[in-house]
Formats: C-alpha cells, sequence, structure tokens
C-alpha cells in the first residue's frame, strides 16, 4: 500500500509526514556521527570479505603468480572487479535486500526511506549509491559530510538524487509497514456501541479496512481523535457509497470502534 502524503513538516533532526487521513508521523533524522559509524561498521565488513575473497584466489591461483608482474591480465581484471563490485554493489545489494539497510545501518539502527515516508525501491536504492562516488570526493567521503553540513535532514548528494532520506529505525519504520503492523486485537478494544445505523459492513473491504486499522493503530497517540474519528467516519461513508454520514450513538471513535470489532469478527468467521 502507498500512502502520499498531502504535505511535509521538516524541522531539524526530525522527519514529520502528515498523511491524508490527517495522522502525523516523525521520525528521528541520522546525524553525521551515527552515520559515519554505520560506514565504518561497512568498511570494516566490506575489507574483510575482500580479504577472505582474495585470500582464496591467491590460495587457489597462487599468490606469487599473482604478485608478479606476469601476471595475467585476466587475473588483474579479475581482482579489480571484484573491488569494483564491493564498492558499488555492497550498499545496493543490502539496501534493496534489507527495505533501506546495510548491515552497518541495521547495527547502528538506522534505515533509508523516501522523503514521503514510504520504503525505498530498487531505483532508489541504486540512485543513492551512485552518486556515492561523488560523495565520497576527494576522499573519505569529503562531499557528503559537507552536503551533510548544509542540509538540515543531514541528506547527502546521493540521498538529495533520490530523495530519501536516513532516520533512526523503529520497531514501525514506514507508512506501509506501519498500514501492515497488527493493531490492537478486538479482545482488547471493546465496542461499547453498536454499529452505526445502516452501515454496509460488507462492503469493508482492501483500502477501507486498512484505513480503519491504522486509525486503530495508532488512536492512543492521537491529540485529536475525536475530530479526526468525525472525518474517517465521514470518509469512509463516501468511500462505501452513502450519501450522508452514517448515524451512531456515542462519540465518533466509539463508532469506528464497533464498526471495527464488527469487521474482525467477520473475517474471524
Amino acid at each position: 500500500m502507498e500512502i502520499k502524503p498531502n504535505y511535509m513538516t521538516q524541522s531539524y533532526d526530525t522527519l514529520q509526514i502528515d498523511t491524508p487521513e490527517n495522522v502525523s508521523f516523525g521520525y528521528d533524522v541520522a546525524g553525521i556521527g551515527s552515520r559515519f559509524l554505520a560506514a565504518l561498521v561497512d568498511t570494516i565488513l566490506m575489507l574483510l570479505l575482500q580479504v577472505i575473497i582474495f585470500g582464496t584466489i591467491f590460495l587457489v591461483i597462487g599468490g606469487s603468480d599473482i604478485l608478479s608482474s606476469s601476471a595475467p591480465a585476466w587475473v588483474i581484471g579479475a581482482l579489480s572487479f571484484i573491488a569494483f563490485v564491493f564498492f558499488w554493489g555492497y550498499y545496493i545489494f543490502f539496501e534493496i535486500l534489507w527495505n533501506g539497510q546495510s548491515p552497518g545501518k541495521r547495527m547502528v539502527g538506522l534505515r533509508v526511506i523516501r522523503v514521503d515516508g514510504t520504503p525505498v525501491t530498487a531505483a532508489e536504492v541504486v540512485i543513492r549509491n551512485l552518486v556515492r562516488l561523488i560523495d565520497f570526493l576527494p576522499s573519505a567521503y569529503g562531499v557528503g559530510v559537507i552536503a551533510m553540513f548544509v542540509n538540515d535532514k543531514s541528506r547527502r548528494l546521493g540521498d538529495l538524487a533520490a530523495g530519501t532520506v536516513v532516520v533512526h529505525d523503529r520497531s514501525v519504520q514506514s507508512l506501509d509497514e506501519l498500514a501492515a503492523a497488527r493493531p490492537l486485537a478486538p479482545s482488547t478494544l471493546t465496542a461499547t456501541v453498536p454499529v452505526p445505523t445502516g452501515f454496509p459492513l460488507e462492503r469493508m473491504k482492501g483500502r477501507e479496512v486498512e484505513i480503519l486499522e491504522e486509525y486503530m493503530s495508532r488512536r492512543a497517540r492521537l491529540s485529536n481523535r475525536d475530530a479526526l474519528a468525525s472525518q474517517i467516519l465521514h470518509s469512509l461513508a463516501t468511500r462505501l457509497g452513502l450519501t450522508e454520514s452514517p448515524i451512531h450513538t456515542g462519540s465518533a471513535d466509539d463508532a469506528l470502534i464497533a464498526i471495527y470489532a464488527a469487521v474482525k469478527n467477520n473475517k474471524s468467521e
């Protein structure tokens, strides 16, 4: 599922995402220190992997032959290609495989996401890592560090080109993952009022259920719960083809809880 934000409010060290349902999510932006530590871990791992691979090649082919001036050109080319693949492919492979994380980022607790809060795609991972060569100039990420100092979200040139940002990883990392997360179970969320009169529960499918589940998973942290519940109830009615908001007893939040419990009970039957 993809949720496109109406707008983003950015403040120093925080990326704030506002969804069409007026639910806000904040991400702690990773600073230079934590990103440097993650890069250091990844660099050490890359070096260790290359030592293992090159050592194996030396044992198989013969170290003295490789180091001699008469070493076959294909051997030198193969070693250069391996080093090239590690430089370009290490981050691309892991960030695609682990949804925006390399081993170093995972160890430090960081993740790459899109600036709209959704997970990165393969195209964005490739772009941000291809531009890494420019960020690395003249050495040790000189250009990248300058860009991160200038940008209020510590984004290097690769992030600017790909539309990504590095944030501190949490149990819920993106809007897609938030939508997929299990909300409160019916057993712990009790309906105190009946389902609104005439509400078509049988039409609650797909996106409508996702909207309701998103609200339920976050309602405890919402300061504008009552107003938001009314908007969501009206939005659901519109999406389900009702001409007017359904009549309900109690608050709109109580009505959404009743609808949610009924939908979940119908699924479990």
